[in-house]
């Protein structure tokens, strides 16, 4: 199950049935680069195919914080804007 956050999303999912235009890809802005997804990724394939440890992130969506225990569940969208933030230690 998918949760997909955000009126707008699921308009642009309707238009495209009702245009019968099925696209294969969405494309969203990642910390200010532009990245293309498979259709039905998540934050967390998102995650990986950055090759980021989910542990030491912060991830926002459209300006709202998303919480780790839903990055599994959070749909990302065509133009979705993705802020991720990696925490890194050091002394």
């Amino acid at each position: 199950m998918l949760v997909l956050v955000g009126r707008a999303c699921l308009l642009a999912g309707r238009e495209r049935r009702i245009l019968g235009a099925m696209q294969n890809e969405i494309e969203l802005t990642v910390n200010g680069d532009v990245r293309r997804l498979p259709v039905g990724a998540t934050v967390e394939s998102l995650i990986g195919s950055l090759g980021l440890d989910r542990r030491k992130l912060a991830v926002e969506r459209n300006r709202e914080i998303v919480p780790r225990s839903a990055y599994a569940v959070t749909g990302l969208c065509d133009q979705d804007q993705i802020e991720i933030v990696h925490f890194i230690g050091g002394g």
